[in-house]
């Protein structure tokens, strides 16, 4: 665009009402005005008016007169603009500056003006019909009809370049010379006045863009085709193979642990209420073993909540199962599985197909006992009757197993992390993962010796024979940890006293029970608590065979507990408890009130 830029002085008085001006006009048309009273009214880049207009030659313009209207030009201006300039410029080639006012700066200025031409007074199409005037001379030109005026003008054809107005002065344009002609992939080829691009096999040019290369899905997909229905025809036969394998795997395992045998059993009786799950069940019950869902750990395995199909259970994942126990364990879980006791987890069903079985137990939802009696951080406050109630429990659970299934059971670990709490605080004994039948002849007796140490029976450490007594034993560690909620191996006490069975031992041997119980509980019925005390000491003895039995045990624990709830906010004297001791409470034996027992009692009132 071509314009005229006019710069002036012009003073502006607040009491005229004629804006003075100057005017430019050309010879068809157009014009501006421009004025200003003082140097701060100007801005730099500014041509609005304001010291300085611009306006646009009309197309078709032939000549411009600049007329400058003296009259506006008042001697008060002078002192700081006396010079008026008009120039023919081009649009984007010039800036104002406040500085040619009041200078003569802009004289020393190149400026830059754009001439438009064109051929004749006619059109192409009529130039065209006269090939002896005709301007565009070379083979490969093109005429254009001027945006100026009447004539026309002369280009080369797209791609070529040169002078369009000489024969032979449009070349061809090799672009294939250019980096960019076609994407990194393609190959280019030149051609008269054009390009094309290939692409290498397996890409197509693209069908909106003619330089750039796009996958042949065709072809890739005939390819690919071809290339996954061999891989397929390969994977799949090799999955078949696995799959074989796997499952040859799985039954050789199924087959060790007795599992056709507990198969029968489950076909046999309907009402059998075990279940045999799959790998894949239990997989899918656990996540694949999330270790999210481990809440518990022991000796014998690790335990995880699981689902079936909304039943939440406990799955154990046994650690290892020794040869000798392999051939019998199906026949081991059909006996487990028949234990119906309320105070005893119930075995739901197992998975053979592992290398080392799946236990499903029943979910219990309130943790171990273990973790309520040594939480004291948290709080939680522990009543003696809750305590009587959950030893019973516990006793009697273990009594069921000595002496009502058949065969007996001996569980192997007795500890409080194996007895589990449900949501009314009831006693679940849990985890017979060590337990054993009750062997038929003396030569099966001899086991490995497993277990927890710190509840470990001594003779058992001796002999490797787990009796009866062995679990007697373990059950009256568990009788200590709730009179007083410590830890069964204290390792940051002196050596001689990081044994709590030995500390209790002594503490009785010399009368300083007392100084042992849990501080919540001391200020409660010390008689009863002695009587448990008592009970404790019984079933820690070094021989066996003078250990009570669970079913003595569970009694005891029935009567003491009965005790503690007629005594409950009594005082009373030795006529009105004769009853509840019955006729053996003077006498010696397992629980025979004799001199040491009562000597024990009236040190703590």
């Amino acid at each position: 665009m071509r314009k005229i830029s006019l710069w002036s002085s012009v003073a502006i008085h607040s009491d005229i009402s004629i804006l003075p001006s100057i005017k430019i006009i050309p010879t068809r048309g157009g014009g501006c005005v421009s004025g200003c009273d003082r140097l701060e009214s100007l801005s730099d880049g500014s041509c609005s008016g304001i010291g300085c207009c611009e306006t646009s030659i009309p197309k078709g313009t032939n000549s411009i007169l600049f007329w400058f209207d003296k009259n506006f030009h008042n001697s008060e201006v002078f002192s700081f603009g006396p010079c008026i300039y008009a120039m023919l410029t081009e649009e984007d080639g010039f800036a104002f500056n406040t500085s040619y006012i009041t200078t003569k700066q802009l004289l020393d200025r190149n400026t830059s003006i754009v001439i438009d031409w064109f051929i004749g007074n006619t059109t192409c199409y009529s130039a065209q019909t006269n090939k002896s005037s005709y301007a565009c001379k070379s083979d490969y030109s093109i005429c254009l009809n001027s945006n100026s005026g009447p004539g026309y003008l002369c280009n080369c054809s797209d791609g070529y370049e040169g002078n369009p107005y000489l024969q032979g002065g449009c070349q061809d344009i090799d672009e294939c010379t250019s980096q960019n002609s076609c994407s990194k992939d393609g190959k280019c080829h030149n051609l008269p006045g054009i390009y094309k691009c290939s692409c290498p096999f397996g890409k197509r040019i693209k069908h909106n863009n003619e330089r750039d290369c796009e996958l042949n899905v065709s072809l890739f997909i005939g390819s690919c085709a071809s290339i996954v229905a061999i891989s397929f025809l390969g994977f799949g036969t090799h999955m078949v193979h696995e799959r074989r394998k796997l499952s040859k795997l799985e039954e050789k395992y199924f087959q060790e642990y007795g599992g056709w045998t507990l198969l029968k059993k489950i076909q046999s009786d309907q009402g059998f209420g075990f279940t045999i799950f799959t790998k894949r069940q239990v997989e899918q019950g656990t996540n694949n073993f999330d270790s999210a869902n481990i809440i518990g750990r022991g000796g014998q395995g690790t335990v995880y909540r699981g689902n079936f199909k909304g039943q939440m259970v406990a799955i154990k994942k046994c650690k290892i199962v020794s040869e000798s126990k392999k051939k019998e364990f199906g026949k081991e879980m059909i006996i487990l599985s028949q234990i119906n006791h309320k105070n005893i987890v119930k075995l739901l069903g197992c998975c053979l197909e592992v290398e080392v079985p799946v236990l499903v137990y029943e979910f219990i939802p309130n943790g171990t006992l273990f973790n309520y009696i040594h939480r004291k951080n948290e709080g939680s406050h522990i009543s003696l009757s809750l305590r009587l109630m959950i030893a019973y429990e516990s006793a009697d659970a273990l009594a069921y197993v000595h002496f009502s299934a058949s065969p007996p059971i001996f569980h192997g670990d007795v500890k409080s992390a194996n007895i589990l709490l449900d949501e009314n605080y009831m006693a679940k004994v849990s985890d017979f993962g060590a337990s054993i039948l009750v062997p038929t002849d003396e030569a099966q007796l001899v086991t490995f010796v497993q277990g927890t140490w710190g509840y470990l029976d001594p003779e058992y450490l001796q002999t490797s024979q787990l009796t009866d007594k062995s679990d007697v034993y373990s059950f009256g560690v568990v009788l200590l940890e709730l009179l007083t909620r410590k830890p069964v191996i204290d390792f940051d006490a002196p050596e001689e006293d990081r044994s709590l069975s030995s500390r209790f031992l002594v503490a009785m041997k010399e009368k300083k029970m007392p100084d042992l119980l849990d501080d919540e509980i001391k200020g409660d019925d010390l008689e009863v608590i002695m009587e448990v005390a008592n009970l404790a000491k019984e079933c820690l003895n070094m021989k066996g065979e003078e250990r009570p039995t669970m079913k003595e045990i569970a009694q005891e624990l029935d009567r003491i507990r009965k005790l503690k709830q007629h005594l409950w906010g009594q005082e009373y004297n030795s006529d009105e408890i004769e009853p509840l001791f019955g006729e053996t409470s003077h006498d010696t034996g397992y629980f025979g009130r004799d001199k040491e027992a009562e000597e024990s009692i009236t040190f703590g009132r």
